[in-house]
């Protein structure tokens, strides 16, 4: 059973797992569970899927079947996510050119979380981000919204969009975004349909409570 504490100024669970597809689900479900009983559900479902990328990168660079132990840590504002395992090998943020298997699974990490590392430990590594759950965090998804679609922009050699044109440029560039993520979904064995409805379901709560 995972090894949950409730200290006073913040809350703790520790969920270990092995590397491998089936394990990341059940880990993305123990993940809302936990959030659920911790009263934060608006955060399940960006929670969720930086979990599926940190597990991911495990399965990926360390080896199928690895052990590793993801650690959820709500303190004040911020819920951190932390992922251990046993390889130094620390991973690396590439050019947003690269092909998904030399890194593109960060990009998504770098541009969800507020803020991600990785930090050295005694027997491994642990990859860590960290999302923001004050009240002005829908202004966040905003802000990074734009960097991610200013930035998705230039991906396909095309100059970046300025004065009157930006505007269009920014919505083509969210269809093709939004298009691409589906893509990232289905390629993983999930339902495109039922992620569209969640990320719907999500809006919705947090412009709800704003």
């Amino acid at each position: 059973m995972p090894d949950c504490e409730a200290p006073e100024r913040r809350l703790r669970c520790v969920l270990p797992f092995e590397a491998a597809p089936a394990e990341v689900r059940l880990l993305r479900r123990a993940t809302t569970r936990q959030l659920d009983r911790w009263g934060m559900p608006v955060a399940a479902d960006e929670a969720s899927l930086l979990v599926t990328e940190l597990a991911t990168n495990v399965i990926k660079h360390v080896g199928e079947g690895t052990s590793a132990t993801l650690i959820l840590e709500w303190r004040g504002e911020r819920l951190r996510l932390e992922v251990h395992d046993k390889s130094p090998a620390v991973p690396t943020l590439r050019a947003a050119e690269c092909d998904e298997e030399c890194g593109r699974g960060l990009h998504l990490l770098a541009t969800l979380a507020d803020d991600w590392g990785t930090i050295l430990t005694a027997v491994g590594k642990a990859v860590w981000c960290e999302i923001r759950l004050s009240a002005g965090r829908t202004c966040r998804r905003i802000e990074r919204a734009v960097e991610a679609l200013e930035g998705y922009q230039g991906t396909d050699g095309r100059a970046r969009l300025r004065g009157k044109g930006r505007e269009a440029g920014m919505e083509e560039s969210a269809i093709e975004l939004i298009a691409d993520l589906l893509h990232w979904t289905a390629a993983r064995g999930h339902d495109p349909d039922d992620v569209l409805d969640q990320a719907q379901m999500h809006y919705e709560a947090e412009a709800g409570a704003a």
